[in-house]
């Protein structure tokens, strides 16, 4: 269907509001050609896109169709399935509360019964609650850590998991015979309640999940008068993290007050993306005001943690692979310590994931699997592999995401708080800080850095060019980056790795994927993919080399000649 064929379709479905239908006839044609030229599509992260009408936008349409779709998909399981239901919740984001309404009311008119939490929950809460209730499947009203513009939905299936690329595929294929919006049955809220289908989830599962959280905790041992700046900026971290945090004790955390409320205009963060060293800007000024040596904020679904550490003059920003290395160490001395090292351990990260946690598990001899990008991915590794007889002890992905535990199978921002709050606490007793630790592993095994980038390129000719840009990588027109030259290429599409001078090749055991791996002389390494939630290519450059000032001059001319060639494409 074509991009004027699916705007017509919109004016004449009788599903459609009138309201709706006259702000759709002062459209401007680039304003349907935007809207309309294509319809969202599950990425790592679910569907998200900006807010508004059509196709190719979040609304309250576009979810009710793929939560129909979902819907049939649970009724063709049989069984007791509609009878398990399935738990919904929600962030703060515009639209989010009426999404999630929506999706509970189009579920319960198909006979399938949900829990649909009162107020906002953090993502790894949804995740948690999937397992607790029994419940078949999970959705999660969540546009993570993007701009106020934007909305989403994760869907979760009975593992407590996101859903893999497969079934994501049949909710499409499934959404597609859905030609009409008036064919979608919504029920109404006070109908389904007397009926018993749409129930809110008890008070009982909030406190279990925190309870598996503080079960997590590994050492006591800690000064827990450490001064701590917390945000969630606006979004759902405050309460569970608070109450985590309080419960272990820790006696000075202070909280990030403008950032606190609930907002979905992110009045006060707004760069709502705790990668983004902007995010801090008001923790900083609380921090040196408290002394505070250590900063945290959560990005505003929860899954997401990033932190800043004093090494007493100023705040250092430590990106994902950064903390991740650093929780590996801390985790794996102290269950060493302890004795309770499992055998059979394992970690697991991503593809795009640098390498130094993966050579740090190795010392314990851990060991580390590699996935797609997407936590539903190091979900579904993990639990594969705990089949197989390891035990999971940690996932995490470069982008600021961390689990350690079982009970939830996505990335969980109130334990990682925990976690990196405890960590910091028992190296603070030795006199360090997280960054004297991550100095002190750079200084034994080297500097492992990284100079990670994005190209924004939005709409129909974003997307086109994003695929022009994936195509010329795959014609080899990169012979070297760096002065080094390509020694490898893995194309994830084909699940093949090409060793360019012998042209022998591999197949790699990782699911396929629309990424590309290259292996450069010398410790260096690049990949790029197109983001399956924004409108960016994403370039991950990894590089190593025993001294700072070397490693850093690799990757960033890497990064800078990658750029250069994706914008010249």
């Amino acid at each position: 269907m074509k991009t004027k064929e699916r705007y017509l379709a919109w004016l004449n479905d009788k599903g459609i509001d009138e309201d709706t239908k006259a702000l759709m006839k002062v459209m401007t044609e680039d304003d349907i050609a935007d809207s309309f030229y294509k319809e969202l599509e599950f990425g790592t992260g679910g569907i998200r896109g900006i807010l508004g009408i059509g196709t190719n936008r979040m609304n309250r349409y576009v979810i009710s169709k793929v939560t129909k779709a979902l819907g049939m998909l649970i009724c063709e399981e049989g069984g007791q399935a509609k009878e398990q239901g399935v738990v919904i919740s929600f962030d703060v984001r515009h639209g989010s509360r009426e999404f999630a309404s929506v999706s509970a009311r189009v579920l319960c008119a198909l006979g399938i019964k949900v829990y649909l939490f009162d107020d906002i929950r953090a993502t790894p809460q949804l995740s948690f609650s999937v397992r607790e209730l029994g419940a078949k499947a999970g959705i999660m009203v969540t546009a993570s850590h993007n701009p106020k513009e934007y909305n989403g939905y994760k869907a979760y299936w009975d593992d407590g998991a996101q859903i893999l690329p497969s079934f994501a595929e049949k909710i499409e294929k499934t959404a597609k015979k859905i030609k009409t919006f008036d064919s979608i049955a919504i029920m109404d809220e006070a109908l389904a309640r007397e009926k018993g289908l749409l129930i809110t989830p008890p008070a009982s599962v909030d406190e279990k999940y925190i309870k598996n959280v503080l079960s997590l905790a590994l050492n006591d041992d800690i000064d827990k008068s450490i001064p701590i700046i917390y945000t969630p900026l606006h979004g759902t971290g405050a309460k569970p993290v608070i109450e985590v945090l309080e419960r272990r004790g820790f006696e000075n955390i202070y909280t990030v007050s403008e950032q606190m409320t609930p907002d979905p205009e992110f009045t006060y963060a707004p760069f709502p993306n705790p990668e983004d060293e902007r995010a801090f800007e008001l923790s900083i000024k609380l921090g040196k005001e408290k002394k505070a040596s250590l900063l945290i904020a959560n990005d505003p679904d929860g899954d997401r943690t990033a932190i800043m550490v004093s090494d007493g003059h100023e705040y250092i920003f430590m990106n994902g692979n950064q903390i991740g290395a650093v929780l590996i160490k801390y985790m794996m001395d102290a269950l060493t310590t302890k004795q309770n090292m499992p055998d059979k351990a394992m970690i697991v990260k991503t593809i795009v994931t640098g390498d130094l946690g993966k050579v740090i598990a190795a010392d314990y001899n851990v060991e580390t699997f590699e996935t797609l990008t997407g936590f539903k991915n190091i979900s579904s590794v993990a639990m594969q592999k705990e089949e197989e007889g390891y035990k999971f002890l940690f996932g995490y992905e470069e982008s600021i995401g961390y689990n350690a535990g079982t009970f939830v199978r996505d990335k969980d921002g109130v334990t990682a708080a925990m976690l990196i709050c405890e960590a910091a606490a028992f190296y603070l007793k030795q006199k360090k800080t997280l960054y004297d630790v991550l100095i002190e592993l750079f200084e034994k095994y080297g500097y492992y850095l990284e100079n990670n980038v994005s190209v924004t390129l939005t709409g129909r000719q974003g997307t086109k060019k994003i695929a022009k840009i994936m195509a010329a990588l795959r014609e080899n027109r990169i012979k070297a980056v760096a002065g080094r030259k390509i020694e490898a290429v893995t194309d994830y599409s084909t699940q093949i790795r090409t060793v360019l001078k012998t042209n022998k090749t591999h197949t790699v055991d990782i699911p396929q994927s629309d990424v590309l791996k290259f292996e450069a002389q010398g410790n260096l390494w690049f990949a790029v993919r197109p983001s399956g939630t924004e409108p960016k290519l994403k370039i991950y450059v990894y590089g190593t080399a025993m001294d700072k000032a070397s490693s850093k001059a690799l990757v960033e001319k890497a990064a800078n000649e990658l750029k250069a060639f994706a914008e010249g494409i």
